[in-house]
């Protein structure tokens, strides 16, 4: 090449660099110096996880496929979540052993569903007759709840995230009206967790069910009662067309959901990768908490205007699910060493925000 021509290739190239500087906003030497960028730097990573919901579950089984939408967008396309709803690569109730072995990446699901495998991990769903969702994030987030949790769930190889959050859920539908403790005894009903615990000291059968079979038994009389959530799901699984009598909730005040992971699996991905996640999974909390809220103002206008009738439970109800709720609490703080440090962790900061909930939230509720 001439010296001439060489010149003008080079100025030619000068002016194309600095005008890609000038519309950046950035120097030359910023450009050909950016090599601290980690946007999708990593090799791309694919990730499996199964639910305990039906393919597109209203609001529990929506938020999680969001959860993974968001995660392509926020990566950039490098960490990709495929979801799998229940019973296509496991059943719904085996994702805690499947995620734990390394068979599937992660699963969503709830923490109560294996209080089988330890009594504490019915309690990271949150107890009867103590702290609402939003107290409960607190817990978790500041008064060492996510500490105690991880340091459970890395026994079997896995590490949770909140997934979710149902609010307050309501007390159930049943046949027959409760006046009182005596009305509930001899009551089969559908309820798991400790809420079933509590209900079996006032003299209730508890009978665990899978979703698809809670309206037949209902209809049947072969239950007498079940809960499930809420209006908003409540109404799609028809229980009023059997069940007279709807009550108000107070043995899952704030059911957390879980978003977990196989161990290994989460430790071996990259910092960007795990930020992903974490941060997904608090948006998925948020939003589902929220939609919850506003399909339940729906549907329960919707129940109002087909005659349902709402009920307190009677006062005398309320005070010895109470009493038998400290019992409860009482013989599995006996028997088990893990559910008395995370219900005693529970205790002291229920016994911290309460205070302040009372004078805020619950005062104005009062009030307005």
């Amino acid at each position: 090449m001439k010296r001439r021509e060489f010149l003008k290739s080079a100025a030619v190239a000068g002016v194309a660099a600095g005008a890609a500087a000038t519309f950046t906003g950035c120097t030359r030497e910023q450009i050909e110096g950016k090599k601290s960028v980690n946007i999708n730097r990593q090799r791309k990573v694919t990730l499996k996880i199964a639910t305990s919901w039906p393919a597109h579950f209203p609001i529990m089984g929506t938020g999680v496929e969001r959860f993974a939408q968001k995660v392509q967008q926020m990566s950039g396309g490098s960490l990709q979540i495929k979801i799998y709803p229940k019973n296509i690569l496991v059943p719904a109730l085996a994702v805690f052993d499947a995620t734990s072995s390394g068979q599937i990446d992660g699963f969503h699901s709830g923490p109560y569903y294996w209080k089988g495998k330890n009594a504490a991990f019915a309690l990271f769903s949150g107890a009867p007759l103590r702290m609402t969702a939003s107290e409960l994030s607190c817990w978790m987030n500041y008064g060492g709840g996510y500490e105690l949790w991880r340091e459970l769930y890395a026994r079997y190889n896995l590490h949770p995230f909140i997934g979710g959050n149902t609010g307050v859920q309501m007390g159930g539908w049943f046949r027959k009206p409760i006046d009182s403790p005596e009305d509930l005894k001899g009551l089969k009903m559908r309820i798991p967790g400790l809420g079933g615990e509590v209900m079996a000291k006032l003299g209730v059968n508890p009978i665990l069910l899978p979703a698809g079979e809670i309206y037949t038994a209902l209809e049947r009389g072969t239950i007498d009662a079940t809960e499930w959530v809420g209006p908003a799901l409540d109404i799609r699984m028809g229980f009023y067309k059997v069940a007279k009598y709807y009550y108000t909730g107070w043995h899952e005040p704030g059911s957390i959901l879980e978003l977990t992971f196989n161990k290994l699996r989460f430790d071996r991905l990259g910092d960007e990768h795990k930020a992903v996640i974490r941060y997904a999974a608090e948006a998925m909390t948020s939003e589902m908490y929220h939609e919850f809220m506003h399909e339940n103002a729906l549907a329960l206008k919707k129940l109002k205007e087909l005659g349902i009738e709402i009920r307190d439970f009677p006062p005398q109800v309320i005070a010895a699910a109470k009493e038998a709720m400290e019992e409860v609490a009482r013989e599995q703080s006996r028997k088990s060493e893990d559910f008395k440090r995370v219900f005693d962790s529970m205790e002291r900061y229920y016994a911290l925000i309460k205070p302040w909930t009372q004078i805020s939230e619950t005062k104005f509720c009062s009030i307005r």
